[in-house]
C-alpha cells in the first residue's frame, strides 16, 4: 500500500477551508485505498484558541496527524527560515517511524520548501500542492502590498519549491496558467480543483422553521453568505447592495453567517444603512451546524473584489453551496468563472459594483419558477465533476510517475 505524507500549515481541529480541503484529500485516498498521515507546522499550534493542548500524535475524524511541537520566534525573514527548519525536523522525524513512500506538501512555500529538504535528505519525491500564492493571499487579508520587498521576497520562495518538486499541483486552471507565465514547463503543473465530500454536504436537511422565525426570516426572500469576512470577499459592496434590493423587494434579507478581519466594520455599515432591519448577523458557528444556515438560504451571495487572488484562485464556498441545492450569484472574477456558467449553475455580475449587484440579485429573485432547475443543474456538476472521489483520481498518475522515477533513480545508481 503506497503511503503518502502531507505536509501541512495546520489541520483538524481548526476549522478553515484549508483545513476543510486537507480533510477531504486525505478521507477520500483512505477510500481509495492509500495509507495517508500528516504533519503539521508551528503555525498550526499558534493558531489554536489560548490553552488549547497539543499533543505530538493526535487523530481527528480518523485521520492521523503529527506535530511540530516546536516554537519560533524572531523578526521576520529568520523566522520564517526557522519555521522551515522546525518543519522539515518534525516531518523527518516522522518518516523515521512511518516510512512514507511520497513527500506531498501543501502550501504555503515555507512547507514546500521543508519538504524538499526532507525528500533530498532521504530520497523521497515532493508533490508541492498550491492552494493561493501566498504573496497574494497576504494583499487580499491586508497584511502585505503589491510590489513590496515582502511580495518579492514569497514570490521567489514559492518559485524555489515549484522549482524543486518533481510535481506541482494547483486547485484551479488561473494559477497553473500564473506558474506558466513565469516559464515553469505545464506538464509538470496538474489542476486538482476543489471538490465537495457529497456525503457531507450532498443531503441537504429542510428549513429550520424556529430559527428561520428567530431571526425574522419567515416567509421572505433570503440573500446569504456564509464564510469568512475577509475585504476581499467584497461583503461591503452585498451591504450597499441592500437599499437598492429592498425597493425592488421589500420582502429581501440577508443573511451573514461566520466572522473575520472584517467583522466590525461591516456590522458598522450595516447599522447605519437604511437596509439595517434587513440584515442579520449571526457571527460564526460550529461546523455541524452550518447546514442549518444554508437551509434558510435562498440565494448564496459571493460577491469577491477584482484582485490577483480572487482572478487567479477558485473559493470553496460556492461548490458547497450547489451540493446543499442553494442557487449561487457571485460576482465576474477569474475563480468564479471556473466554477460557474452564468445562467446555467449559477449568476455572475460585474465586481466591486453594489448596482450590478442589486440588478443581478433582484433579477434572479423575481423568478422562482426558474430556481428548481438551476439547483439541480449545478448539483448535477458538483456531483459530477467536483466530487471528491473523483477528484483525488487525479493524483494517482502523478504519484505513480515519482514512484516510477524514483525506482529508475536507484537502479541507475546501484549499476
Amino acid at each position: 500500500m503506497t503511503r503518502i505524507l502531507h505536509v501541512l500549515d495546520h489541520s483538524l481541529p481548526l476549522h478553515s477551508g484549508y483545513a476543510f480541503r486537507t480533510r477531504a484529500i486525505l478521507t477520500a485516498q483512505q477510500r481509495a485505498g492509500l495509507d495517508v498521515r500528516a504533519v503539521t507546522s508551528v503555525r498550526h499550534q499558534a493558531s489554536l484558541p489560548a490553552g488549547a493542548s497539543v499533543e505530538p500524535v493526535e487523530v481527528h475524524d480518523g485521520l492521523t496527524f503529527h506535530r511540530t511541537m516546536e516554537t519560533v520566534s524572531g523578526p521576520p525573514g529568520l523566522r520564517e527560515w526557522r519555521d522551515i527548519g522546525a518543519l522539515a525536523r518534525a516531518t523527518e522525524a516522522t518518516c523515521a517511524i512511518w516510512k512514507p513512500d511520497i513527500l506531498h506538501a501543501h502550501s504555503p512555500c515555507l512547507d514546500g520548501l521543508a519538504a524538499l529538504r526532507v525528500g533530498r535528505k532521504l530520497g523521497l519525491p515532493v508533490l508541492y500542492e498550491i492552494r493561493a500564492f501566498w504573496e497574494d493571499a497576504a494583499v487580499g487579508n491586508g497584511t502585505g502590498s503589491e510590489g513590496s520587498a515582502k511580495y518579492w521576497l514569497t514570490r521567489q520562495m514559492e518559485n524555489r519549491a515549484v522549482a524543486g518538486a518533481a510535481a506541482v499541483a494547483v486547485i484551479c486552471e488561473g494559477l497553473r496558467q500564473d506558474l506558466i507565465a513565469r516559464g515553469f514547463p505545464g506538464e509538470k503543473i496538474m489542476v486538482s480543483p476543489n471538490g465537495v465530500d457529497m456525503e457531507m454536504f450532498g443531503s441537504p436537511i429542510p428549513a429550520d422553521p424556529i430559527r428561520a422565525q428567530a431571526l425574522g426570516l419567515d416567509g421572505k426572500t433570503v440573500i446569504g453568505f456564509i464564510g469568512s469576512f475577509y475585504p476581499y470577499e467584497g461583503l461591503d459592496d452585498l451591504i450597499a447592495a441592500m437599499p437598492l434590493l429592498l425597493a425592488r423587494n421589500p420582502e429581501i434579507r440577508l443573511l451573514l453567517v461566520g466572522g473575520g478581519p472584517a467583522e466590525d466594520v461591516l456590522r458598522s455599515q450595516a447599522e447605519n444603512s437604511p437596509a439595517a432591519h434587513a440584515i442579520r448577523f449571526v457571527g460564526r458557528v460550529p461546523h455541524n451546524e452550518v447546514e442549518h444556515y444554508y437551509s434558510l438560504i435562498d440565494i448564496l451571495a459571493y460577491p469577491r473584489k477584482a484582485m490577483r487572488l480572487t482572478e487567479t484562485v477558485t473559493p470553496l464556498k460556492p461548490l458547497e453551496a450547489m451540493a446543499q441545492g442553494r442557487l449561487v450569484a457571485a460576482s465576474n472574477v477569474g475563480g468564479h468563472r471556473e466554477l460557474i456558467t452564468d445562467g446555467i449553475t449559477g449568476t455572475l455580475f460585474a465586481p466591486d459594483d453594489p448596482k450590478a449587484m442589486a440588478d443581478a440579485l433582484a433579477k434572479l429573485a423575481a423568478a422562482p419558477e426558474t430556481w428548481d432547475e438551476r439547483r439541480a443543474i449545478a448539483r448535477a456538476f458538483v456531483a459530477e465533476e467536483r466530487n471528491w472521489e473523483r477528484n483525488v483520481q487525479r493524483y494517482q498518475p502523478i504519484y505513480q510517475r515519482m514512484l516510477d522515477n524514483r525506482a529508475e533513480r536507484r537502479v541507475f545508481s546501484a549499476a
